[in-house]
């Protein structure tokens, strides 16, 4: 007995029968395959072939071609005696077709309405300058911090005893005393960071340091006592247009689709 691969069958969805005609024929150079004197085209076949390459997932190769062909040839042979029992014509089936019906021509309208609202290079320049306007400060800065957590403030006091001590290193003490898991090994490091991801005193408290400067007290936040060390302080930067190129399409796209659909929504009369 052989298989054929779930792979090819996938793609034939119900969006994909409401495309099958039925009709008698002989095989031709048209038809992929002919089952009880109905054909099955070709065309049928490179329809179902680009959806499923079309990602680059599924690779276009003869032996996908013929996993596609067996896979078509059986799903005709099963719909033929589904046809015979009548069952093409229950009411679960006429929903079922028209709810695909309706899937394959909304498909059909988004991709003809991107297709024609594709947006400019001006289009793009316009909404990236927009987004930038909104989201970027450059009276704001990023803090390149690290930190050394224990449990109480004794403890935190003792880190700060040893680190005034001359040659000790922020680091090493950190991979020694420090609870956090998360940064400990990397000598505390917690990289770049703007506040927005920290605990409110963790955050006032690293605002509040000059480049080089560390905490002179314990700050007390949830999680435990911190000692904060503010390595480096920056602008940051806005994406160059050319880096966000590609998401700003995206973006712009959606927008444009989901004001489309809201004009339709609000000229269609509902009842």
């Amino acid at each position: 007995m052989r298989f054929v691969k779930s792979s090819a069958l996938v793609a034939l969805s119900l969006g994909g029968l409401m495309l099958l005609g039925v009709c008698h024929a002989q095989k031709s150079d048209e038809n992929l395959a002919v089952v009880n004197g109905v054909p099955i085209p070709k065309a049928r076949a490179e329809f179902v072939a680009r959806m499923q390459t079309a990602s680059g997932q599924q690779k276009d190769t003869p032996e996908f071609r013929q996993q596609l062909r067996e896979a078509l040839i059986t799903r005709e042979i099963i719909t033929q005696e589904a046809i015979k029992k009548g069952l093409d014509k229950t009411p679960e089936f006429e929903t079922q077709m028209a709810l695909a019906r309706q899937q394959a021509l909304v498909g059909a309208y988004m991709e003809d309405y991107l297709e024609h609202h594709e947006p400019t290079e001006a289009d793009l320049r316009a909404e990236y300058d927009k987004v930038k306007a909104e989201q970027y400060d450059p009276n704001a800065k990023e803090y390149k911090v690290r930190h050394i957590l224990v449990k109480t403030e004794k403890e935190a006091k003792e880190v700060l005893a040893l680190l005034a001590k001359k040659g000790t290193k922020f680091e090493d003490v950190a991979k020694k005393r420090s609870t956090d898991t998360g940064s400990k090994n990397k000598g505390g490091d917690l990289d770049w960071t703007d506040g927005s991801n920290l605990v409110p005193p963790f955050a006032e408290a690293m605002k509040a340091l000059d480049k080089g400067q560390r905490t002179k007290t314990p700050v007390k936040t949830p999680y435990g006592f911190h000692i904060i060390e503010v390595v480096d302080v920056r602008t940051p930067q806005f994406p160059a247009f050319e880096d966000v190129k590609e998401q700003v399409a995206k973006q712009l796209i959606s927008k444009q689709r989901d004001e489309m659909i809201d004009a339709l929504r609000a000229a269609a009369k509902i009842e």
